[in-house]
């Protein structure tokens, strides 16, 4: 199949959905912006407050753990439109984070990307459920990664803002102030977002209330958890490990962070396809244990080496990402939908939390980076066996034929107030 093949979308998109994708990117690039920034500049605030590895941690997991904001505010989602809390996140999330700008110690700078960052995941979960619900059934997971991409575009610019954390000991402050740009971001959304038609659907119609399966919901809050385990703690430490195991400066570190993760952009797309095309499962539990021993390598090795295996394993994972993340979405009913995402991006930051803590004092206690990412490496192998043994194939499936519960009783009479 020729490379041409492998970008081309699956199922063509009306011009609605192409709209709705590209508001989508939009926002992603301020829910990406958001949910990066605190884990970018930590070890530079750290250095200015005089604080340690384990410390650092622990902030890192008590900021995961404001994810409990999440949850009532997706399941208000379900009730009242997702559309309106969407739009609302795109204001908040932005504003909040700014302020750990005037944070006078690193108490304050916590306690404002606790409330900040899952207002960012309240937006990224809301993102998801959009995509699910207005993408065609063959380009559910293409979508996906699609919109990936535009993530790691908002995660690019923290990034790439990092050198200006160099200029002093307290510049890094320069970077929360850079993410009041986003507001233009939801002034485009006010203007031009709309409701989904599957949640409108339920006002118009008679639709059964979808149930919650909770089988499917512990499953996938499982893979999530023991996947980051792992994630969070490489996300986390990388910058610390280049900057005191390999003396990069915070130039160096943004180019190694952007030379290693952009050729994932690459396996996002391809990846979306394959999901698409051949299915979610194979591409998933293939693929995520050979990203998490690359990455984990990444930590063991020096100089060419260690930038290859991070640039492999940076397309691993963004070839696998699709695969996994589109199953957030399909497993639940849209009377349930954001509040699944919500419990899964809950447990996901929970897995974290611990992964967090845990490989902190382990660092600290072998003075070595390698033994403990390899130990959490160990929790993505396991999430793929959970995903092979227990997730359902749900490519070319509609939402409602996996989710029989959102089967609709048609009123005649409502069809045409739909229509426009």
């Amino acid at each position: 199949m020729a490379v041409t093949e492998f970008l081309r979308v699956p199922d063509a998109m009306s011009g609605r959905q192409k709209k709705i994708l590209l508001l989508l990117a939009l926002a992603s690039l301020t829910s990406a912006y958001v949910n990066t920034l605190f884990t970018q500049t930590v070890a530079f605030a750290a250095d200015e407050f005089g604080v340690s590895e384990s410390a650092q941690g622990i902030a890192a997991a008590i900021v995961r753990w404001g994810i409990i904001i999440s949850l009532p505010l997706v399941a208000l989602a379900d009730r009242t439109g997702r559309r309106r809390v969407l739009v609302t996140m795109a204001w908040i999330a932005p504003i909040i984070c700014a302020l750990g700008a005037i944070a006078p110690n690193f108490a304050v700078l916590v306690a404002t990307q606790a409330v900040g960052r899952p207002l960012g995941l309240t937006l990224e979960v809301l993102i998801m459920v959009v995509t699910i619900e207005e993408m065609p059934r063959n380009s559910r997971a293409y979508a996906t990664g699609l919109l990936a991409v535009a993530s790691g575009g908002g995660a690019g610019v923290a990034v790439a803002a990092l050198p200006i954390a160099d200029v002093g000991p307290t510049s890094w402050r320069y970077i929360y102030v850079l993410t009041l740009i986003w507001l233009v971001v939801a002034v485009t959304l006010v203007k031009h977002l709309p409701e989904t038609h599957r949640f409108e659907e339920r006002s118009h119609r008679d639709v059964v209330d979808g149930h919650l399966d909770i089988g499917r919901l512990a499953t996938i809050s499982s893979v999530v958890f023991l996947s980051n385990l792992f994630i969070a703690t490489a996300s986390i430490f990388q910058n610390r490990y280049l900057k005191d195991e390999r003396d990069f400066s915070a130039l160096l570190v943004a180019v190694f962070t952007i030379a290693t993760s952009a050729p994932a952009s690459i396996g996002l797309v391809i990846g979306g396809r394959i999901a698409d095309v051949r299915g979610r499962r194979i591409v998933a539990t293939s693929l995520v244990p050979i990203g998490a021993l690359l990455l984990a390598t990444s930590f063991a090795v020096s100089g060419a080496l260690m930038w290859t295996t991070a640039v492999v394993a940076g397309l691993v994972f963004g070839t696998a990402y699709p695969a996994m993340a589109v199953y957030r979405g399909e497993l639940f009913p849209t009377a349930k939908r954001s509040l699944a995402g919500g419990v899964i991006m809950t447990s996901a930051l929970i897995g974290g939390s611990i992964g967090l803590v845990a490989g902190g004092f382990i660092i600290e206690a072998n003075d070595s980076y390698a033994p403990t990412m390899f130990l959490m490496a160990l929790g993505p192998v396991l999430s793929s066996v959970i995903v092979w043994k227990r997730y359902p194939e749900t490519a070319h499936l509609e939402l409602e034929d996996i989710n029989p519960g959102d089967q609709v009783r048609r009123d005649p009479r409502s069809d045409s107030q739909l229509s426009t």
